[in-house]
């Protein structure tokens, strides 16, 4: 098996995406890069990851005044924010017709790592959904340096799924895949993903997106980030 021969951090939270060096990878299981992988599957025309809620919406504003179709997508303390679209959640897109419309997406943790990674020389997203593109595209690429930044809970607590993707990718990277992934996705259930099978935060947070976002290795693309003229925007790598 091919592997990586460069130096790995893994890093944390929001404190973690600024002391990021080299190629960075942003990781947000729950939800923001798993549903941005589901939407690249239903053919958008690009997702531009946006930190504050006003620099959204006045993006949405923007496409709008142009007469181009752009959906919004926000999300803070899990639920959908006032003046946008839809919510962070997979379930509740999938049977969207979103086919070549721009994505505007705000969310308290995955898309604040990508505007705070500074000092990245590369920026792109991980979650379980594209782990092993994630580490396939970092074993082709060859950088001197990968950091594996944990979003988390709202960019300021530990989230066990961020930190379970990173190490799979990291057990990829280093030529010995983890062999109880499956096990160890499962486990989320109970620690890490409670909140999806809370009757009482179905609103806010659907099981099914629990089960969306740990099919992982379901998608064989990367989505890397970088900056235009009007911030940032995504794109898919296909391996």
């Amino acid at each position: 098996m091919n592997r990586y021969n460069g130096k790995i951090n893994i890093l944390h939270l929001i404190e973690g995406a600024k002391q990021a060096k080299g190629l960075t990878v942003i990781i947000d299981v729950f939800r923001a890069f798993s549903l941005e992988c589901y939407l690249y599957d239903m053919k958008v025309k690009g997702i531009r990851p946006v930190g504050s809620l006003e620099d959204a919406l006045t993006l949405g504003e923007y496409y709008k005044d142009k007469g181009e179709e752009c959906v919004l997508i926000g999300e803070r303390g899990g639920a959908k924010c006032e003046g946008f679209d839809y919510g962070n959640s997979p379930s509740t897109i999938e049977e969207l017709d979103v086919k070549d419309k721009m994505i505007i997406h705000t969310t308290s943790a995955g898309t604040q790592g990508i505007v705070n990674a500074t000092g990245a020389s590369q920026i792109i997203t991980g979650s379980l959904v594209n782990a092993k593109a994630v580490a396939e595209y970092i074993i082709k690429k060859q950088p001197d340096t990968v950091s594996l930044v944990c979003m988390g809970n709202a960019g300021i607590s530990i989230g066990l799924e961020d930190e379970l993707c990173a190490h799979y990718i990291k057990s990829i990277l280093e030529g010995k895949e983890m062999e109880d992934i499956k096990n160890r996705v499962e486990q989320l259930q109970i620690e890490g993903g409670e909140r999806f099978f809370d009757a009482d935060r179905q609103d806010i947070y659907p099981e099914k997106d629990f089960w969306m976002c740990t099919q992982y290795n379901r998608f064989p693309f990367v989505i890397e980030a970088y900056k235009d003229e009007m911030g940032y925007v995504t794109r898919i790598v296909r391996m």
